[in-house]
């Protein structure tokens, strides 16, 4: 079974027919919010809104252990995250859809692994590559399908939020290799590969990060919306299609 987690922009997954919503306990506490089964294009899938389903949960206080935990007990298979970003490379201008390939973690604070009890031995994972490739391979296919443009393959940012960053921090964030930045990329994909399931993600830039273009001097919120309104509809459609596959 198919998990979608939606992030800003994503709070519910209007073409997904809903057959129940279950809320779930775990050992980690409560998830975002009940989980929602369904169908989309026959295919069983489960969605949950990252930022709970009135969009009221900040990134850095996002149950991110009890999410994934929650999905690998409703038996997932893989995952797909989608989430809005801004865009730092020039050519990820706001509406592009893009595939990441890999991430630099800034977060701090955040509860980010299973492996914490003391009794236990120190459990390392692989995260050469942070994200499952056969996943990414299948998002961009489909994205070909459907006639949607995706970008494969750009450096993710994860800051702390939920505060946007500064011109200098998005400087920095350059110099350092990252093509786009948000804040809910980690240790969501981290405890992904904890549970062994496979995980990739489809971002949605919002708007140029600080500093970069038409945010130069600020960032306008106002065209936010609309940006993610249009492109989460494309995002919809490429699920769709890679759900037919």
């Amino acid at each position: 079974m198919l998990a979608i987690i939606g992030g800003s922009g994503l709070t519910q997954l209007a073409n997904l027919s809903v057959i129940r919503r279950e809320v779930v306990r775990t050992p980690y506490g409560e998830p975002s919010g009940a989980l929602t089964f369904g169908q989309l294009c026959a295919r069983p899938v489960v969605f949950l809104a990252r930022h709970g389903y009135g969009h009221t949960i900040p990134p850095h206080r996002v149950n991110y252990q009890a999410n994934l935990w929650a999905l690998r007990e409703a038996g997932v298979s893989e995952i797909i995250s989608v989430a809005s970003v801004g865009g730092i490379r020039s050519d990820l201008c706001p509406g592009s859809l893009v595939v990441p390939d890999q991430i630099i973690d800034y977060t701090w604070g955040r509860k980010s692994t299973f492996h914490e009890n003391s009794d236990e031995p120190v459990v390392h994972i692989d995260f050469t590559e942070p994200y499952d490739d056969d996943v990414r391979r299948r998002i961009l296919a489909a994205g070909v399908t459907a006639g949607q443009p995706i970008v494969d393959g750009a450096v993710y940012a994860a800051t702390q939020g939920p505060r946007l960053e500064t011109a200098a921090e998005i400087n920095r964030l350059e110099r350092d290799g990252a093509d786009l930045v948000g804040m809910t990329g980690m240790p969501e994909a981290a405890l992904a590969r904890e549970l062994s399931i496979p995980y990739a993600a489809i971002n949605v830039v919002a708007n140029f990060a600080a500093g970069r273009a038409s945010s130069e001097h600020e960032i306008c919120f106002d065209s936010i919306d609309a940006v993610l309104r249009e492109a989460m509809g494309r995002v919809r459609n490429v699920l769709d299609h890679l759900c037919e596959a």
